[in-house]
This record gives structure tokens, C-alpha cells and sequence, in this order.
């Protein structure tokens, strides 16, 4: 990759429509792109990457808006239209204001109006996957966080072309892809409040070379064996939120942070960081994540406020200077009701 190449991510996993209803009634339901492997490519596009997600999005309203607000980030949508293509996953967030002022929020995957079960994750499947192996090419990341046969090939495939390969498990249900998984991520990304440990990381045959576990508001610690050794657990306390709206998605922030400062060109870029690389790239994550608890929503800072601004609130809260305690207001919302697939027909 040449020095004016932009960094290149794929993803497949949990790509989503994320509605989101805040505490003020009159701001409306905001429709954003979502899921995890949504929120990862999507702000690494906002940080000037190429962002390729792969997925089975069909021509329903909520896939159509998926689309449009990817396309507005830059995020390139060549192979989100993969056969089966099926309903996009749809998850509605409420956030609540508390008695004493608190922000919290919580997540439902059924139907407000009609309490069917909203759409879920489909993966890709083999056949598609294999169809897609020469299209991903010259990449610096391929990134999962929801686990399929088609997607361990495709990582597979990357990871033999360069790319750091990053897996971010939220459950540990099917156990043999996630053994595969392990052996083939060079990244392993968890929270503590999910997981207690990846296993099989940093084990003979294991391909990681990098193990963050997020710890909420008391930080994070990792461990590596950049050195020719598993190293110990370092932890790093967390930075401090200025402003907190809502926490949603500060772990996708501190991921994109992450690779936007260690993974530019692939594998070699970590291989070379070693322990002070990845502590500074870590920082970096860690206050993208503090900022975005600003904003409601996983992604809310990124319709807030320009990349000059984000750059420059980012250097202040790195210094212990956070310049705006309080963020810019997000636009008014004209969203209309996105209906589900088993809503009747209005």
C-alpha cells in the first residue's frame, strides 16, 4: 500500500437499523445505520478509510435507509446487496433520562407497534462468500463480529493477503466457530460484561496477537506478544466523559480509534507497534469512545459536529482539556416511522 492509499476495512457481522428515541419526545426517532460491524466501518470511513461491509440487505425501507446513510459517510456499498439478500436486522433504542439526571438506554428487537420480533442477523453464506474471495483485495482490516462458515473463509482469505484480521465476539454460542475464529483474528475484542475470556487466545495455534478486554467505565486492559512472548495484562484507566447523553456505541469508537492508529497497514503495522504503539492507539480509541458519550446514539457525534471539530475536542480531552462539556445540539430528526415487515400495509 502505497503512502497515498487510503486503508481499506471489510466487515460482515451485525449491520443494522438502529431508531432511536431519546428522552425528548419532540426530537422524533432518528434512523441510523447500526450493529457493531456498522458502526466500525462506518466511522473509519468518517476517519478517511474505505469501508467495504458485507451483507444481505434486500430492498425494504430499512435497508434502503441503511444504505443511504452509509452512502452519506463514503461507505462504499458494492457487496451489501449479497444473494439471499433478506430483511435488514432493525433494533429500536430508548433512552431514558433518570430521577437524578443519568442517562441510560435499552435495546428492543420487537415491533412497538404490532410486537412481532423485529428482522435479525443472516449471515452470508459459503456460496456467497466464495463467489466474493477475489473482490477482497489489498485489504488492511477484515473485521467480524457475528460468525459464519462464509465469514471465517472470507477472513481467512484476507488474512492470507495481509490484512489484520479483527474479531469481536459478543457471545460464545457456536464453539467451534469461534475456536476457527481465534485461530485465524489477530485482534481479539471483548467486553467484560459479556465475557470473561476469549478462549483460546494467545494458545499455540492461535493467531492472535492482540487480547482488549473492555472494562465499562473502569477502562481497559489487553495483552499482546508482540515481544515474542504473551505479555502480562496491562490495564488503562478510562478518560474521562466531559458530557455523557448516552454510552451506546463508545465501544465501536474505541475500536475504530484503534486500527485508524494501529491497522493502516494491516498485519506489518502491529507486528512493528509493540507495547508503547499499542498503548498510545488504545488512548486514542479510549477518547473517541469518552467523546461519543456526548451524543445520543451509537454514531450521534459524527451528525453533530465536523471531522475538524472531532479532531480538535479529541486533542483537548487527551490533554485533560475538553473544550465543550456540553456537544452541539444534533439536528432536528424528520424521520419518518419505519414500518416493520409484519406490520400490515398502510
Amino acid at each position: 500500500m502505497t503512502q497515498d492509499t487510503k486503508p481499506k476495512i471489510f466487515g460482515t457481522g451485525l449491520i443494522a437499523l438502529d431508531l432511536v428515541i431519546g428522552p425528548d419526545e419532540d426530537a422524533g426517532v432518528r434512523a441510523w445505520a447500526g450493529g457493531t460491524c456498522g458502526n466500525v466501518l462506518s466511522i473509519l470511513a468518517f476517519l478517511g478509510w474505505d469501508s467495504f461491509p458485507i451483507a444481505r440487505m434486500n430492498s425494504d425501507m430499512a435497508s434502503k435507509r441503511v444504505r443511504a446513510d452509509l452512502a452519506h459517510w463514503g461507505v462504499h456499498l458494492d457487496h451489501t446487496h449479497c444473494a439471499p439478500t433478506t430483511h435488514t436486522p432493525i433494533i429500536v433504542q430508548e433512552i431514558k433520562r433518570g430521577p437524578d439526571g443519568s442517562s441510560r438506554h435499552r435495546f428492543s428487537w420487537s415491533c412497538p407497534y404490532c410486537g412481532k420480533w423485529l428482522p435479525s442477523f443472516r449471515p452470508i453464506t459459503v456460496a456467497m462468500a466464495d463467489s466474493l474471495s477475489s473482490s477482497v483485495r489489498e485489504p488492511s482490516v477484515f473485521f467480524l463480529d457475528r460468525l459464519s462458515r462464509g465469514a471465517l473463509n472470507l477472513a481467512r482469505d484476507a488474512s492470507e493477503a495481509g490484512a489484520l484480521v479483527v474479531f469481536e465476539p459478543s457471545a460464545l454460542s457456536a464453539t467451534n466457530l469461534v475456536s476457527d475464529a481465534i485461530r485465524i483474528a489477530h485482534i481479539v475484542k471483548y467486553a467484560n460484561n459479556r465475557l470473561d475470556a476469549a478462549p483460546g487466545a494467545m494458545e499455540p495455534g492461535a493467531a492472535t496477537l492482540l487480547e482488549i478486554q473492555t472494562l465499562g467505565a473502569t477502562g481497559v486492559r489487553y495483552r499482546h506478544c508482540l515481544d515474542d512472548s504473551v505479555s502480562d495484562w496491562t490495564h488503562l484507566q478510562a478518560i474521562r466523559a466531559p458530557y455523557v447523553a448516552d454510552t451506546c456505541g463508545s465501544g465501536d469508537w474505541c475500536t475504530a480509534g484503534l486500527l485508524d492508529r494501529l491497522a493502516r497497514s494491516g498485519q506489518h503495522s502491529l507486528r512493528r507497534a509493540r507495547d508503547e504503539g499499542v498503548r498510545t492507539a488504545l488512548r486514542f480509541g479510549q477518547a473517541l469512545g469518552a467523546w461519543n458519550c456526548g451524543f445520543q446514539g451509537a454514531r450521534g457525534g459524527m451528525y453533530a459536529m465536523s471531522r475538524s471539530e472531532l479532531d480538535s475536542q479529541i486533542h483537548d480531552l487527551r490533554h485533560g482539556e475538553p473544550a465543550h462539556p456540553h456537544p452541539a445540539p444534533l439536528p432536528s430528526s424528520t424521520t419518518e416511522v419505519v414500518p416493520c415487515p409484519s406490520c400490515p400495509s398502510k
